[in-house]
């Protein structure tokens, strides 16, 4: 066997284009070959392609749909509009009143300071990197992939390409960040393609593992490396979720070269295919680790690194460098080289960030400014990113019924169906694209002009994900942020961060009125639209289940003839993993330095004062009652509180008080008004003469002893008078001591 083969891989995103894909480019083109054909004969200039091609998955959508039995959500929109004797219109534009853009006016200040860890004692010094390169062809790249580049329309390197390639060459491990849209995908595909073009094509053998977080990150990372090593004969597999699983297993069993993969699918390939292992494993990538590690990867990214072998190399590029990753670094990297190109959270200056306040009473709102911003000011290549699949969903709908050509991209998607709402939205066939988080990151649509947070994002990072969908290599680019009272720390943060170049955006008010009324008119026909898709969600779970029982009668014994899958971690350990998750975030969350929103603050202090004001108008007796628990349940804090040898102090509880009088009080009345009615009987005057009788003859007992003890004490007095009395110890009854 040939001896192991060793190399590294770059970071995690796509590389920068020269020009833009326009017509006006592809006319220049044409007039260029033109030109050339007039003259001696040459070569062609190949015309330039797109990385990212997903046609294969949107020309079997409509299989899918045949094959399921169901039909698509703008064939149930389309039907129900022409069974309408008045379909919805879009709004003209020759509205008297316009939108208006005003500069940000921040309330007040944040003036906090976040302290970034040190790790540089961790990693190796990096004093050979170089940021600066005028052509790829100063990397030392083979022709094949220079010629690949050139199809593509890359000229000259992103500073992060340049960096990461020659040090990827050389075989160190890498672990690197850089600004969104700069190109890491080709920083670490480059590389990797150049050492796999003088592997031992004898052996074949998984040499390079690829990680992402998300399926359509890992169809876009797996698209660009096919369209980079089209010159060459290295194979690459896709290994996601949602895809069959048989042609996986086929194609993992072929060996390819390259595998990019989701940790979860690709565990369960390890684990219950065939000839399928990590041995001769080169190379390890993991892109957008912190994404990983977030949506609760941690324990599979951990199973791999262990089943990868010791010696190889590593690459791991993060936007954020949090705790878990810190961890994750020190893991699987040995003597990294951090590189940083840029910030992760660098603004691009060829972004136009604006915010549109949507006070509390106007929430409700909400649907009809986001429709007249994008019937009037944003028509074309938007993104609006939404908070659930729910809202996405009804979105979608909504756009449908008011002549807006729109696709969805959520969880409750096949994973066909996902890639080509991307397609569609690529190619220009839908206007708008309405997505959750999961097109939040590595994601590169080219000549995306708008991003819009119909959702406010939860942090700064997520918020600097989402518009890093727009003014990427360069270009132009939108990004409104639908701002509640609810959201202010976040505004504050996108204030410090934007500046004195933040704008406020306020949507014309009659605007408003005219698409809440035409919202209110269509809520008949989303119903029906959800109805039917309920409706045929159950017909189909219900064929199903009859096909399952029909294969289980016919190939019983095949069936529980095959091994029984195992997997990683079960859907009942992930939900138990999920919920002390919850648990922990819960309870961080109550404790007394937890952070709350302003909103909240003023809530807990209205709540405290309407219960004082409660307080006020109890009766006499209850207040006081109410005061003297208070009383006691601080002093029973104080005496639970452990002192300083560590053993808490534990004494006897009592009654209060005020408690005892009031319950003495109460049995006395009590025993009043029984005797009053009847229940209770006085006993009889017998006791008392005989008591009194007792007590008379006792005195007269007392009397006679006093009377002795008195004539035994004269008579000592008098024997002792020529003695000296001594000193006399008696103290006063009514001194207390």
């Amino acid at each position: 066997m040939a001896p192991s083969f060793m190399f590294e891989a770059p970071s995690d995103e796509e590389p920068e284009l020269s020009e833009s894909k326009d017509e006006d480019n592809e006319e220049a083109e044409e007039e260029e070959e033109g030109d050339e054909a007039e003259d001696k004969p040459s070569k062609p200039k190949p015309k330039s392609q797109s990385p990212w091609d997903f046609t294969s998955y949107s020309e079997s959508v409509a299989e899918e749909h045949a094959r399921r039995g169901t039909t698509s959500v703008d064939f149930k929109i389309s039907k129900i509009l022409q069974q309408s004797s008045a379909p919805a219109q879009q709004e003209e534009t020759s509205d008297s009143e316009s939108d208006k853009q005003v500069d940000y006016r921040s309330e007040d200040e944040d003036e906090e300071n976040s302290n970034a860890r040190d790790n540089k004692s961790f990693f190796a010094p990096a004093e050979g990197a170089s940021f600066h390169a005028n052509s790829f062809m100063e990397l030392n790249l083979s022709r094949p992939l220079l010629r690949a580049c050139e199809t593509l329309g890359y000229t000259k390197p992103t500073p992060i390409q340049a960096a990461c390639i020659p040090l990827a060459l050389t075989g160190r491990d890498i672990c690197g960040s850089a600004i969104t849209g700069s190109g890491k995908t080709a920083a670490f595909a480059l590389p990797t393609l150049e050492r796999l073009l003088f592997r031992p094509k004898r052996v074949s053998a998984i040499r390079v593992l690829i990680l992402t977080p998300a399926r359509e990150l890992a169809v876009q990372v797996h698209s660009m490396i096919e369209k980079l090593a089209q010159y060459t004969d290295i194979r690459c597999c896709l290994i996601v979720g949602g895809l069959s699983l048989k042609a996986q297993e086929t194609a993992l069993r072929l060996m390819p070269d390259i595998v990019v993969a989701t940790p979860g699918r690709m565990i369960d390939h390890l684990r219950n295919t065939m000839s399928v292992d990590l041995d001769d494993l080169a190379v390890l990538i993991l892109d957008e680790a912190d994404r990983l590690l977030e949506l609760g990867f941690s324990a599979e990214i951990h199973e791999l690194v262990c089943l990868c072998p010791k010696r190889r190399q590593t690459m791991l590029f993060s936007a954020t460098m949090t705790e878990e990753v810190d961890e994750l670094v020190k893991l699987s990297l040995t003597r990294p080289l951090r590189l940083s190109a840029d910030s992760s959270t660098k603004r691009p200056s060829t972004l136009t960030e604006e915010v549109v306040r949507i006070r509390r009473m106007r929430e409700v709102n909400q649907e009809a400014v986001l429709l007249s911003l994008c019937t009037k000011t944003f028509t074309s290549r938007v993104i609006i990113f939404s908070g659930t699949k729910q809202a996405a969903h009804r979105l979608k709908i909504l756009f449908q019924l008011a002549g807006l050509q729109a696709a969805e991209l959520h969880g409750d998607l096949t994973q066909v169906q996902r890639l080509d709402a991307l397609e569609r939205f690529r190619k220009q066939e839908v206007d708008f694209l309405i997505a959750t988080d999961v097109a939040a990151r590595g994601l590169d649509i080219i000549g995306v002009q708008t991003v819009i947070n119909y959702a406010c994002p939860r942090d700064i990072t997520s918020y600097v994900h989402r518009v890093g969908r727009t003014a990427r290599a360069g270009r132009e680019g939108y990004a409104v942020t639908f701002v509640t009272d609810n959201d202010r720390s976040l505004l504050k943060a996108i204030a410090k961060r934007v500046g004195s170049k933040l704008k406020s955006r306020i949507v014309a008010e009659q605007s408003i009125t005219k698409w809440s009324q035409k919202i209110e008119e269509m809520e008949e026909k989303v119903t029906e639209v959800i109805e039917e898709e309920r409706a045929e969600r159950a017909l189909r779970k219900a064929e199903m289940e009859a096909t399952k029982a029909e294969n289980m009668i016919a190939h019983k014994d095949e069936i529980y003839a095959r091994p029984k899958r195992t997997w990683f971690m079960t859907e009942k350990e992930k939900k138990l993993v999920a919920k002390e998750a919850k648990a922990s975030i819960e309870k961080e969350k109550g404790s007394a330095d937890a952070i709350i929103s302003a909103q909240q603050a003023e809530d807990l202090k209205m709540k405290e004062k309407r219960k004082r004001e409660r307080e006020k108008n109890l009766p006499r007796k209850k207040r006081r009652k109410l005061e003297a628990a208070r009383e006691m349940l601080e002093d029973q804090s104080e005496i639970n509180e452990p002192d300083g040898s560590g053993k808490n102090k534990k004494e006897k509880e009592g009654i209060s008080l005020v408690d005892l009088a009031y319950r003495r009080a109460k049995a006395v009345k009590a025993v009043k008004k029984a005797v009053d009615s009847g229940k209770i009987v006085k006993k009889s005057n017998k006791s008392s003469k005989q008591y009194k009788q007792r007590t008379q003859s006792r005195t007269e007992e007392m009397r006679e002893l006093f009377k002795n003890d008195m004539s035994e004490r004269r008579q000592k007095s008098s024997s002792n008078a020529g003695r000296k009395k001594p000193k006399s110890s008696f103290k006063s009854k009514s001194r207390r001591t």
